[in-house]
């Protein structure tokens, strides 16, 4: 029995060990409160029930292969950028992980934050918090045409409370990306200036 309980140690010191890893990469750097933690955290949150939406309609009939591949790849991709809003509150967004050649334990610009997270920030925000707010309120498409027939917004009963219980919290990225990547300009600018006056 002994011989058991000693084969399974390995395999949770692992676990263990990742599981401390990802807490000391992803635990918020000094200065960071608790509110900007709570909109980093919700981010990922916010995006996720759009992504799984779009799942189904990947493996559903009428899709061809390279669309299903295209739909899979939108929803990982979605997820993957959202998630890069915790890197405003963590350790990896101010400095290069260990992993990163040629720049691991360097600091990162703030720039090189601020500009991509503010342009972000701004094109979610027109894209979906107005253009998906606007084009929904006047029945059409984000161009202004009218929508298909078969499109999820034209749904009634069941199929549009699912589609905008998923999509509705998208309307809300943008702006908290922009709150996220305020408080990151303002906590960099202050601790920049207490470096730059010891």
């Amino acid at each position: 029995m002994q011989s058991l309980q000693h084969a399974g140690e390995p395999g949770t010191a692992r676990l263990e060990r990742f599981r401390e890893a990802w807490r000391a990469a992803h635990e918020p750097v000094a200065g960071v409160s608790r509110r900007v933690r709570l909109v980093a955290y919700a981010i990922p949150l916010i995006v996720l029930p759009s992504s799984v939406w779009r799942l189904p309609v990947a493996f559903g009939d009428g899709l061809g292969p390279g669309e299903r591949v295209y739909v899979v790849f939108l929803s990982v991709l979605s997820e993957a950028f959202a998630f890069t809003a915790i890197g405003l509150i963590a350790h990896w967004g101010e400095v290069f992980p260990r992993w990163v050649p040629f720049l691991r334990g360097r600091r990162v610009p703030r720039r090189a934050v601020v500009l991509p997270a503010g342009v972000g920030a701004t094109v979610l925000t027109l894209l979906f918090t107005l253009l998906f707010t606007a084009s929904e309120i006047r029945g059409t498409t984000i161009w202004g045409g009218d929508p298909s027939a078969d499109a999820p917004g034209q749904a009634s009963g069941w199929e549009a409370a699912w589609f905008y219980f998923c999509y509705v919290p998208l309307t809300l990225w943008g702006p908290l990306l922009a709150v996220l990547t305020v408080a990151y300009w303002k906590r960099r600018s202050t601790a920049g200036r207490a470096l730059a006056g010891t």
